[in-house]
């Protein structure tokens, strides 16, 4: 990522300072629990994709620097309240803001930061990027409720933990993404080609979480590996772990995500089956799938030194560690 980090610099420290400006409060834990969260980020990697995709689509002004920093606000609120949900440890190497502050300050942290999300998008003036983001957060509030409905779902299809996907993750990447360009005044086509974009590389980028949690390391991730095994979360690994080791050891998973009647060694035996049946390697094929697709709508919108740098962006989302 770093010709894109290098390109973006001047922008995103910019943004940065609209970040630290509007999280700001008379009310001291709000800074502070909004800092413990938002100064773990290290890439920020959604308002520099929004910074990327109007310097791509031509911008020369700042319009998309208050549009960046929504976009970081509205991804932070949502993981203040999926911590809270999910009764997460760890976030971004840190300890979750809900087990220092509690989850009522948590949540409504979360609220104050969606409300500076607005503030800020009202603030770029553009109507059309204040819907792009309005329904964005729809979206993934919708996707969370899915989400939540069919945990533990052992006859969760593929189909619908993609829809999941699509909504809860790539819907926010889709919306940075298109939301830039519109602030750069692009036509109806490239900012239809930069959401395409966005939307590939966020699928990409939450099918190779999904395979990290059963195969990374706590350093690495930031959170503590095998969190979504614990949690009874049916993602795509094992979903196809699953459908891939039969009858044989279906009491298996039943006792561990549907009741989540978990032994110490219940993970291990997980991750086993799931390399045995090639689980993990067939997620990371169907993101690297997703990634090509995401540099493939890159053609539309035309060539400066913006176009390798997110083409080199998809690579990374497939190629990372953490």
């Amino acid at each position: 990522m770093d010709h894109l980090l290098t390109l973006a610099g001047p922008d995103m420290r910019a943004v940065d300072g609209l970040i630290r400006e509007h999280m700001d409060s008379p009310v001291p834990v709000i800074p502070a629990l909004a800092d413990h969260l938002i100064a773990g980020s290290a890439k920020r990697l959604r308002p520099l994709l929004t910074i990327a995709s109007a310097r791509l689509c031509g911008a020369r002004d700042d319009a998309c620097l208050k549009l960046a920093a929504a976009v970081e606000f509205i991804h932070t609120a949502t993981l203040l309240h999926d911590d809270v949900v999910d009764s997460s440890e760890l976030r971004r190497g840190r300890v979750a803001a809900h087990l220092i502050w509690g989850a009522p300050a948590s949540v409504l942290v979360g609220d104050f930061l969606f409300a500076r999300a607005f503030e800020l998008m009202v603030g770029a003036g553009s109507m059309a990027a204040l819907e792009i983001l309005a329904r964005a957060s729809r979206v993934i509030s919708e996707g969370e409720v899915l989400q939540l409905t069919r945990s533990h779902d052992l006859d969760l299809s593929q189909e619908v933990y993609i829809d999941i996907v699509k909504a809860k993750t790539a819907e926010l990447f889709a919306a940075a993404a298109e939301a830039g360009a519109v602030s750069a005044g692009a036509s109806p086509e490239r900012c239809r080609a930069m959401r395409r974009y966005g939307q590939e590389l966020g699928l990409a980028f939450q099918l190779v979480d999904d395979a990290l949690d059963y195969s990374g390391d706590a350093e690495t991730l930031g959170k503590n590996p095998g969190d979504d095994f614990r949690e009874g979360k049916v993602t795509l690994p094992l979903l196809l772990a699953m459908s891939r080791t039969g009858a044989g050891e279906r009491d298996f998973w039943v006792r561990t995500i549907d009741r989540r009647e978990q032994t110490p060694a219940d993970l291990d035996r997980a991750r086993d089956l799931m390399r045995e049946t090639r689980a993990l390697d067939d997620t990371l094929a169907l993101a690297v799938r997703y990634a090509e697709g995401a540099k493939a709508a890159l053609a539309d919108p035309g060539s400066n030194s913006w176009r390798p740098a997110l083409e080199d962006l998809a690579d990374f989302a497939v190629r990372r560690r953490a």
